[in-house]
């Protein structure tokens, strides 16, 4: 099993400084912008009303459902206080099958591994299902740029996904990468690499898609996946998806990689039946899905698919430092993309507004988590705190609770606002004293008059932030306590 750490190509403050890694600062602007853009809005309503709805009905009428949910956490939760043990366990079960095993410390080792593999086999054209774990680590531009002399072509087939490579976007969902374009922006995109003008109906785009994709699986020299899950006992790779690219990419192209979060592993085939029906439910609303495979290694001998080598990078990335802490929890995830379906920030800003990989309620958790409270500072703020993330959650993640943990951290680290610290230590000692309170609200009620309008405070220095976008009704003339004095 190979465990040696393969020195990096660059730096990777060299690479922030060129724009090479995802910039999450500014999501305040952002979604100031995607709240106003009334398509946008339109685009995620159609696809989280759809999904929400079938999630509901399937997984309401299941009787079994609480128990699901409570089973796939306490899996998790002993997953991941024995993970180097599961680990061990699941590489030690591919090696036996012929398999080969790479224990990645990040994102830029991950590159070097499969760029040097593409190198070694004259690899061309890598074909690749859908991957959160490659888009967190812009696996495919790293590839393009630090390989760039064999020239590869590394080609996204996965729908939604192929489209948003050819529009030069990120995915805005974690399961519906393209929610935020409608018909007319597809086929405008898909003409664009056509040789003539695609009508807008779907069968038409489809059949124009399904054309251009098989080309690309049957002369990938590399198939390139994600797993939804890896089973240690067996060491069986499990992918759920709709579109049955997922089963091409590893069964035609003669090599297939799989880039996996370590946290994706689970103990036992059993514990499959647990998150498959947990998965398929909460994420698109159906029983199960299409296509669920289940890959053991390279092809063996007998069989008459599947690649001629198997590589199995278990990928790090940050995550092995919230073993044991407050944190853990937030590796429970199961990539579903419930939560984001509910969030009410979500459904008004979409996916790109967090300027992240991973977005919505569990975006705004592990990115601070992944890449720094500094640069990723606005997103637990990201949320109304409202719990419907947690309520959602298959695996029973408290969200709500992890993201207050994270703002709170960030008081106690200094980086809140002088103005807003002084603010609210304030507002600490005026809701301490009685005599103090009394008083603030006299103020408060003379300092409101010039902001006060048709019931509501517009446009008060401090608050603006607040009340532009929400109602902020005025403190009362007369107290409850003036009220009762005066026997009203």
């Amino acid at each position: 099993m190979e465990t040696s750490k393969p020195a990096r190509r660059r730096d990777t403050e060299d690479r922030r400084r060129e724009g090479l890694e995802s910039k999450v600062e500014g999501f305040n602007e952002r979604g100031r912008k995607a709240v106003r853009d009334r398509k946008l809005h339109d685009s995620i309503s159609l696809f989280t009303n759809k999904t929400l709805t079938g999630r509901n009905a399937q997984l309401g009428a299941h009787p079994d459902a609480p128990e699901l949910r409570e089973r796939a956490y306490r899996t998790k939760q002993e997953t991941m206080a024995n993970l180097d043990y599961y680990l061990s366990q699941m590489a030690d079960a591919i090696e036996e099958r012929g398999g080969n095993v790479f224990f990645a410390d990040d994102g830029e080792d991950v590159v070097r591994y499969v760029g040097d593999l593409a190198r070694r086999c004259g690899a061309k054209i890598l074909a690749k299902s859908k991957s959160m774990a490659t888009e967190e680590i812009e696996l495919n531009h790293r590839l393009e740029e630090d390989y760039a002399d064999l020239g590869l072509e590394i080609v996204e087939t996965d729908l939604g996904e192929w489209i948003a490579q050819l529009a030069g976007e990120t995915p805005s969902h974690i399961v519906g990468p393209i929610l935020h374009m409608n018909k007319e922006r597809i086929t405008e995109i898909l003409s664009g690499v056509s040789d003539e003008d695609l009508p807008p109906d779907v069968e038409s785009l489809a059949a124009f898609a399904r054309k251009r994709l098989r080309e690309k699986f049957l002369n990938a020299d590399i198939g390139i996946t994600g797993a939804n899950f890896g089973v240690a006992e067996t060491g069986t790779i499990c992918t759920v998806t709709n579109e049955g690219n997922a089963r091409l990419v590893t069964s035609v192209p003669p090599v297939h990689v799989v880039v996996m979060g370590i946290e994706k592993v689970i103990p036992k085939f059993e514990d499959l039946s647990t998150f498959v029906q947990l998965l398929s439910r909460s994420g698109t609303g159906q029983k199960i899905t299409v296509y669920t495979n289940f890959i053991t290694g390279p092809r063996g001998e007998g069989e008459l698919d599947g690649a001629e080598e198997f590589h199995l990078i278990l990928m790090d990335n940050g995550r092995s430092k919230l073993l044991g802490t407050e944190y853990e929890e937030a590796l429970y995830c199961i990539r579903c993309g419930s939560c984001l379906n509910v969030c009410p920030v979500y459904r008004q800003t979409g996916g790109h507004a967090y300027g992240s990989t991973y977005s919505g309620p569990i975006g705004a958790v592990i990115t601070p988590l992944l890449k720094g409270d500094k640069e990723a500072k606005d997103l637990p703020y990201a949320s109304s705190l409202c719990g419907a993330c947690t309520e959602t959650c298959p695996v029973g993640i408290p969200l709500h609770d992890l993201l207050l943990k994270l703002r709170n951290r960030q008081v106690e680290e200094g980086m809140a606002g002088r103005a807003e610290s002084l603010m609210f230590k304030g507002f600490e000692r005026t809701m301490k004293s009685p005599v103090a309170y009394k008083a603030g609200a006299k103020v408060g009620r003379l300092m409101q008059k010039p902001f006060a309008k048709d019931g509501s405070i517009e446009g008060a220095p401090g608050i603006r932030g607040w009340t532009d976008f929400r109602e902020l009704a005025p403190l009362a003339e007369k107290s409850f306590r003036e009220l009762w004095k005066e026997g009203i």
